[in-house]
């Protein structure tokens, strides 16, 4: 062998020595484990996790670990329902549970996304009609504390579906839990009075709490004045029995039952479609209310709305209220509370003080003692616009937040109108001039005017991401704004309501003088009319109050065609979902229209990576890793949307093995 070639093949061992003894590529096993055991992480939906393995270093490896495809989805034929894929995936038992608009559910594998049952409910409504589309956000766990270790049902699932019925299921096999309600499941229609299928039911999880599983349900926005009721019931986990019943009439309220339509609870009350969280420790349930029906006029409700738009904590055990908070007075925007009661406790927050943070759609976020619902931080009640039409009751003040301020912009001028060309900018500006604003509470009127967040926000149901140790919040909002036009009776009942097509949106309002006409203040082009962004996400040190950093979230992909969202990439776009902060502090989300899943970094906002799925994400993720020698999977559902495509991905993602 000559000394060059021995040379030559001695710097190769060495080398090939070197690789093995330092390998960058090799997945970190040192770490925590954590499963998700809740819709939002936590019973207190922090959507915080506090895996380690996905870091800032790496997270440009992930890869698709695995794909789930139910087949549940409105593909333009058979199913005359368009479907929204929201839902947010429990890991908890060894299995990943999740729904489907058409109301089964399925139970993974979570390291491979293999199925190991599925329970269709026959689902009754999924020819039905109605302006919704078909959406069930999660499931929830529940575990007898009274039964023998692996009986049947010692381990359940609960969910309500969209025909209104409340399931309990074995959570190993997924067959119907015979001995709760009626063959493992229960009419939530009892007591509600008439109403279609499309009118009331259940679109987000129960709040399962001390054996009690608490659910309440979604009621159609500015349909009548004698809506269904938006009542929160509470089941006992084993057997299935009515435990109590929270009807959200003002307290020493006559109840005022009708024996013609069945009705038991009073109509009209504000519901609870969103999500509900809970404090075990405590026997509290924390339910975030929308408003009375119908939402954009209140002129008759005589004080029916004094739970609305608020956020009220009930005793689990019980159903009596033990506080309550109201962020808007007297609402007639349809601002709701949009978002699930988030708990936290932070040093430097608060005193350190058991906390509630609630965001809303006005962009508002309050600090509340979780104990006592008493604000940690001054809000000031402030003088807020009057008039809109004659026969309304306008709240003279609103209350505002002081820490952190409010996150959404909150002035819109003429001079302020976007504009691609300086033709649409013109008719933008014409748009803003013609119509009413004075800031986010300018009220409806039969002239025109403008509301600014939209009804969908400003914040919605996605909720945020609270990391207790840092003690920042990070959200996303959107940044649109519709006009609002009143409709006189008289003329609302010579118009057609199949002539109006989303988001060009007409509601009869029915029982009440208006109706309500409705629609995107957008240019002739079709962008909106509001500076950009259209879409941000906002971190927030909660110990200052002060904003740590905002970008805009998403791009116009899908909804202008190239080059102009090539070009504009920093415009944003609507985002609907949220997202989940990790120890390693990354923060996870889908949300935006373009279909990408991203990940930012918590301290900076930075994007760091980002996947383009076969649909768009309106979900909020969750992540999980439940083997010592396993890997971190991060799950997004991308389910699309009415105005894109619509689909049905469960998608897992993961370092590479």
């Amino acid at each position: 062998m000559s000394i060059r070639f021995r040379f030559i093949w001695t710097a190769l061992v060495v080398v090939a020595l070197l690789g093995c003894g330092e390998d960058d590529g090799a997945i970190d096993l040192s770490g925590p484990t954590a499963e998700w055991r809740h819709w939002g992480g936590t019973r207190g939906a922090s959507h915080h996790s506090p895996l380690t393995q996905i870091t800032k270093e790496n997270v440009e490896s992930l890869e698709v670990a695995w794909t789930h495809r139910s087949g549940d989805f409105y593909d333009g034929s058979g199913y005359s329902k368009v479907t929204a894929l929201q839902v947010t995936p429990l890991v908890v038992n060894d299995l990943l549970y999740y729904c489907t608009p058409f109301m089964r559910v399925f139970a993974l594998d979570p390291e491979t996304g293999e199925e190991r049952w599925s329970f269709d409910p026959d689902f009754k409504e999924r020819h039905g009609e109605g302006p919704y589309p078909l959406i069930c956000r999660g499931v929830s766990y529940w575990e007898d504390s009274d039964a023998e270790v692996g009986s049947v049902c010692s381990k359940r699932i609960f969910y309500g579906t969209a025909d209104s019925e409340l399931h309990a299921l074995d959570a190993d096999t997924g067959k119907p839990c015979e001995s709760f309600g009626e063959n493992g499941r229960i009419t939530l229609r009892e007591g509600i009075g008439d109403a279609p299928p499309w009118e009331y039911h259940p679109t987000s999880p129960p709040q399962v709490i001390r054996d009690r599983v608490i659910i309440g349900a979604l009621v159609a926005d500015n349909v009548r004045i004698d809506a269904p009721a938006g009542v929160v019931r509470a089941f006992d986990a084993r057997t299935g029995e009515l435990k109590w019943a929270w009807d959200p009439i003002p307290p020493n309220w006559p109840t005022k039952p009708d024996p013609e339509t069945g009705r038991r609870f009073a109509a009209g009350t504000p519901n609870i479609w969103s999500i509900m969280t809970g404090d075990a420790e405590r026997g509290l349930v924390f339910v975030p209310t929308g408003n009375p029906s119908p939402d954009l006029y209140g002129g008759m409700r005589e004080g029916i709305d004094y739970y609305g738009s608020s956020t009220v904590a009930l005793n689990a055990e019980t159903g009596e209220v033990v506080w309550n908070y109201q962020y808007v007075h007297h609402d007639i925007w349809d601002y709701d509370t949009p978002s699930p009661p988030t708990l936290f406790q932070i040093p430097g927050v608060g005193d350190g003080a058991s906390g509630l943070l609630q965001t809303t759609k006005m962009g508002h976020v309050f600090l509340l003692d979780r104990e006592t619902g008493k604000p940690l931080y001054p809000v000031e009640e402030r003088p807020v616009p009057q008039g809109g039409v004659r026969e309304e009751q306008l709240s003279p003040t609103q209350p505002f937040p002081t820490h952190p301020e409010p996150l959404h912009p909150m002035a819109l001028a003429p001079e302020d109108a976007f504009g691609f060309t300086p033709i649409d900018r013109a008719y933008c500006r014409s748009m803003i001039e013609e119509n009413r604003y004075e800031g986010v509470f300018t009220p409806p009127e039969i002239e025109g005017s403008i509301q600014f967040p939209h009804t969908t926000g400003g914040m919605n149901w996605g909720g945020v991401a609270i990391d207790s140790e840092s003690g920042v919040m990070i959200v996303n909002q959107i940044h649109t704004a519709i006009v609002n036009n009143m409709i006189p009776r008289a003329e609302a009942d010579t118009l057609n309501e199949e002539d109006f097509i989303y988001p060009n949106e007409f509601y009869p309002m029915k029982g009440t003088p208006y109706a309500i006409h409705r629609y995107l203040l957008a240019s002739n082009f079709g962008a909106p009319c509001n500076p950009p962004p259209w879409g941000s996400l906002t971190a927030v040190d909660l110990k200052t109050g002060k904003v740590k950093w905002t970008r805009p979230l998403g791009t116009m992909r899908g909804l202008a065609p190239w080059p102009i969202w090539a070009l504009y990439t920093d415009y944003g776009a609507p985002a609907f979902g949220g997202g989940i902060s990790t120890a390693s502090g990354l923060y996870f989300i889908g949300a935006s229209t373009d279909q990408y899943f991203r990940a930012f970094d918590v301290e900076t906002g930075e994007e760091l990576w980002r996947n383009r799925m076969p649909f768009a994400g309106h979900a909020v993720p969750m992540t999980y890793r439940t083997k010592k020698e396993g890997r971190q999977f991060v799950v997004m559902a991308a389910g699309g949307n009415p105005i894109g495509k619509m689909g049905d991905a469960v998608i897992a993602y993961a370092l590479p093995e």
